[in-house]
């Protein structure tokens, strides 16, 4: 079947747009809903007032065409908004649907933040990107049914209100393999068996959409850029059946499918013979197809993403223009867009006016991005309009390369004098003799990841600081005052190792950039991790160095209140690369060796002040890891050498701790392994333990800490549930190399379910515990 519009595809477009607002009102709105602020029609007015916004400020910028503005909004999650759209609700949530058969408002957070008595879906990484998504439980017994009309309410608001948008929704070959097999599904089941189950859910979709006045809708289907555990043909097999089925809809929108991320890969041809009618490529990080591939399209159009969503560099608009002349030569129909949805950047770099003109002219935000795609798609009409542009750019690319501090003497011999010899400490086995005389530590020792809550008593005094009402003095003994509470409340709880509880890091990143040449921090620049969840990713410009010591003093003082080993805290290279928007002109590996040399330094002047536990967090170690398996060995390689050059210099009995978080860790446990710390901390509380499997299977060696509490989720989980998480890692993993931990920081929680959670922690270790000493005798 046709299409029921035949509304060209817009010239210009982008994938996707930041949905937080420009001040964050949506994670305002949303955490006041939860607190019970505001009601859901408040809550509605504020979602509404952002997605109108969005609209008007994106016509602002030049994408006026029909279908051009993408309805990329979401209450917490997009994959979470696929599976509301779909009935997805695991069976062990009970009845979530209403009389009439909807997933409102509360049984959608529900599914976000859990119950009491049921944990929330499991959260993971969304592709290489820091962004987190829900993850959708699918078995045999999963019931698909249409179960929202929030993309058709959306799309007659927009309509109603001037704007016709394109509606967006994960696409269903995407949404099933993202997915992972239910509690009570039978062992092997894959979801992506389901396909044909969803299918007729997305047609009845398309046809509401289609009613409503849709011209387009976009289906993303990034899955299909990465390499998965199901066979490529099987996949590809996947994909040309669901569009086939969705292509001859009785009556739908015209389908736009988008694959960001990455290169197809042989897959053009298969997706342009379905019946779509425009399909996206990522030529920024992907290659050109070949004239033969692009000859595949036929009519279908070819919507090219050679402005990047995923970093905030200008644009090379001479280097775009060259891809798209290519394109032209084979593609009958041409249209410009991102590479990726632009929400991984903040909204406007003209918002940053603490930052230098010059730092500015070198970069492109959300609202520039569009900008660009639009001057990019006027090569279309009238390509000599577009040459100005493009020597501009050129003349702003060449100033970067040449400003100062861009390259540093210093810093590149440093780097070039380093031998394999930096890179490796002494044999585990060496190692743990020394920590164990030196920490006398029990068996099952407790500890927490290093984040204590940041309250509004620290916010304020950080943001009075900021704006001299607080002398450097005030401030720091404020700080001073918060970890000498945090560590009296670790000590009365009972745990073996403490943490100073970082009140005086505004986040993980920030705090370092601040502190090291090479980097800027942004005001407003804001983007979305998870759900209400927002960071601020530091700008990485130029070469890196350390000036002074950053954490040394901080730790020392703590460390003068307790006669317990106190853990100095580090984040790792690779994530500070992982959440920066790093630089783009020379290889990753070399960045991370420059990071790794400064937290090299960092970890000296630690040890020198009586810290014997360092921990230095890598949670983005799954997250830059190519999607493509033939692309990740060189990952992995100089992203585990990094780290081994930050920490070799350590003696022998300082015990080296990492912490990782929310990825499927099956795929990089020789990478793990292959980091050599003394102790591993992974999250696995929300996934039920299916960490330790791999653990076992893989016969890691070292000390590890599998998570046992959930901190990204209200609930405070009880002493027994606790205590069954752990006593699942015993059964797989030695109890001598058993850490008990939480899953990651605890910086955004509140203090009465930190207190309450943690102390459900230690009595479940001490009864585990003691179920061991019982064993033994």
């Amino acid at each position: 079947m046709t299409a029921q519009h035949t509304t060209p595809f817009p010239s210009a477009s982008i994938l996707g747009y930041p949905r937080i607002g420009r001040r964050r009102e949506l994670k305002k709105a949303v955490e006041a809903y939860w607190a019970g602020r505001i009601d859901a029609a408040a809550l509605d007015a504020a979602a509404k007032q952002i997605q109108l916004g969005t609209a008007r400020r994106l016509q602002e910028l030049g994408l006026t065409e029909p279908a051009a503005i993408p309805g990329t909004f979401s209450f917490y999650d997009q994959v979470l908004d696929a599976a509301a759209h779909l009935g997805a609700v695991p069976a062990r949530f009970g009845t979530l649907l209403d009389a009439d058969g909807q997933l409102g408002i509360d049984g959608y957070f529900t599914l976000a933040r859990g119950t009491k008595d049921q944990p929330p879906l499991e959260m993971t990484k969304w592709f290489d990107t820091n962004y987190h998504y829900l993850v959708p439980e699918i078995g045999p017994e999963t019931r698909f049914t249409p179960a929202s009309s929030r993309i058709v309410d959306e799309f007659e608001y927009a309509l109603a209100h001037g704007v016709q948008t394109r509606p967006y929704l994960v696409g269903p070959v995407t949404f099933l393999l993202l997915s992972k097999a239910s509690d009570d599904a039978p062992a092997g089941f894959d979801p992506l068996s389901r396909l044909e189950d969803v299918l007729p859910v997305y047609t009845a979709l398309l046809e509401k959409l289609a009613a409503a006045g849709a011209a387009w809708i976009q289906l993303d289907e990034p899955a299909l850029v990465a390499d998965h555990a199901a066979p490529a043909g099987h996949v590809q097999a996947a994909a040309a059946r669901a569009y086939e089925v969705l292509a001859a809809a009785a009556r739908r929108p015209q389908l736009f499918v988008s694959t960001p991320y990455g290169s197809l890969d042989g897959q053009l041809g298969t997706l342009a013979a379905t019946g779509i009618d425009a399909l996206h490529l990522d030529v920024f990080k992907g290659q050109v197809p070949s004239a033969a591939a692009l000859a595949a399209l036929g009519n279908t159009t070819l919507v090219a993403g050679v402005v990047d969503g995923h970093n905030i560099w200008r644009n090379d608009l001479g280097a775009s223009a060259a891809k798209i002349a290519e394109l032209r030569q084979s593609a009958a129909r041409l249209a410009v867009s991102t590479s990726t949805s632009t929400q991984h950047v903040p909204h406007d770099v003209e918002e940053e006016t603490q930052l230098s003109a010059q730092l500015r002219s070198w970069l492109a935000f959300a609202d520039q991005k569009a900008v660009e795609v639009v001057t990019l798609a006027g090569l279309l009409t009238d390509p000599a309009a577009v040459q100005p542009a493009i020597e501009e750019a050129k003349a702003v690319i060449a100033s970067r390369a040449a400003a100062e501090g861009v390259r540093r003497t210093e810093v590149r011999a440093r780097t070039a004098a380093l031998t394999e010899a930096d890179f490796s400490r002494s044999d585990y086995g060496v190692r743990e003799v020394a920590q164990a005389a030196a920490l006398q530590l029990s068996p099952l020792p407790t500890t927490t990841i290093g984040s204590f809550p940041q309250t509004a008593e620290i916010r304020t005094a950080r943001a009075r600081a900021a704006k001299g009402e607080l002398s450097s003095a005030q401030y720091e003994q404020l700080m001073k005052d918060e970890i000498k509470r945090v560590v009296e409340l670790q000590e009365e709880l009972g745990f073996d190792v403490l943490v100073h509880g970082e009140p005086e890091r505004n986040d993980m990143v920030q705090y370092f950039a601040e502190n090291l040449e090479g980097f800027d921090v942004t005001v407003h620049g804001w983007v979305q991790s998870y759900g209400s969840r927002c960071t601020r990713p530091s700008i990485l410009w130029g070469d890196v160095t350390r000036s002074a010591p950053i954490t040394v003093e901080w730790a020392r003082y703590a460390q003068s209140l307790t006669s317990k080993p106190m853990k100095g805290m580090l984040t790792g290279p690779v994530t500070i690369l992982a959440w920066s928007f790093v630089r783009d002109d020379q290889p990753l590996g070399e960045t991370a060796n420059q990071v790794a040399l400064a937290l090299r330094d960092e970890i000296a002047d630690l040890e020198a002040a009586g810290i014997n536990i360092i921990q230095v967090d890598e949670p983005a170690l799954r997250e830059l890891l190519p999607l493509r398996r033939a692309d990740q060995a060189a990952y992995l390689d100089w992203s585990v050498r990094s780290f081994r050059l930050a920490t070799a210099g350590a003696a022998d009995a300082t015990q080296i701790h990492t912490h990782l978080c929310y990825s499927e860790f099956g795929a990089i446990i020789d990478a793990i392994d292959g980091l050599d710390a003394d102790v591993t901390s992974i999250e696995a509380a929300r996934s039920r333990m299916e960490v330790v499997h791999d653990l076992e299977a893989h016969g890691f060696g070292r000390g590890v800490g599998p998570g046992v509490y959930d901190i990204h989720s209200p609930r405070v989980p009880a002493e027994q549930e606790v205590a069954e998480l752990l006593s699942t890692a015993v059964r797989h993993v030695p109890a001598r190399q058993l850490w008990v931990n939480p899953d990651c920081g605890l910086k955004t929680r509140g203090y009465a379910e930190t207190e309450e959670s943690l102390r459900h922690l230690v009595g479940a270790a001490r009864t585990v515990r003691a179920g061991l000493l019982e064993a033994a005798v």
